[in-house]
């Protein structure tokens, strides 16, 4: 049976990620670090054959997979099926905010209660959903070929559910770094991990860190 190779990217860092506030639909942009990250993701992968990237309609993932496209030469698609969970009133505060304005809503989220969505947002459960169907949908497309799905760390931690079969209540124990390379294999069947959080191409971060200081 043939098979699409799967690239799956976090988006880079952005300055609600060091704050640790929430983003999800909200459309926040890369920090400097951010746009570093994206071109080195993008340099990694200069030399690989990509059909196609596809990426979320958020400018932090779209900001990443145009550096990717640019590299490759790959053409680049939006795909709104690949954004972050919306996390509905929850979006714009950090995880202490919410812990202390929203008790019960906090311990629900910490639990991940697989069917239980902030108000005006997504359950567990529908992003699982919406990942699923969208990942199948492009990969079908591919088949026999390599892709590029840049996307967010709640699209992310759903794929790595879904290669590794894992229940949407497991506790998490792998990374879900900023621009990381992650690799899947999509069939009919579903996916398959072939291997995750490779951060190689970002390990000269302290050396950046010392010529912009």
């Amino acid at each position: 049976m043939q098979a699409t190779r799967i690239v799956a990217i976090r988006h880079g860092e952005t300055a609600w990620n060091v704050d640790t506030r929430i983003q999800g639909h909200l459309d926040i942009p890369l920090n400097d670090t951010g746009l570093w990250q994206a071109s080195q993701v993008a340099r990694a992968l200069a030399d690989e054959p990509i059909a196609a990237v596809y990426t979320s309609d958020l400018r932090r993932a779209h900001a990443t997979a145009q550096a990717v496209a640019h590299t490759t030469g790959a053409p680049l698609t939006t795909n709104p099926g690949l954004r972050e969970r919306s996390f509905g009133h929850f979006q714009g505060r950090t995880f202490a905010e919410i812990e202390a304005e929203l008790p019960e809503d906090a311990l629900r989220w910490r639990k991940r209660d697989p069917h239980y969505a902030p108000l005006g947002g997504e359950s567990l459960v529908t992003l699982q959903g919406r990942i699923e169907r969208t990942v199948a949908a492009l990969a079908q497309r591919h088949v026999g070929e390599q892709v590029v799905m840049v996307a967010h760390g709640g699209v992310l931690d759903v794929l790595y559910r879904l290669a590794t079969r894992q229940d949407l209540q497991a506790p998490r124990t792998w990374q879900l770094a900023n621009a990381a390379i992650n690799r899947l294999l999509w069939t009919p069947d579903g996916l398959t991990l072939i291997g995750w959080a490779d951060t190689q191409h970002l390990d000269n971060q302290a050396a950046r860190d010392e010529t912009h200081s």
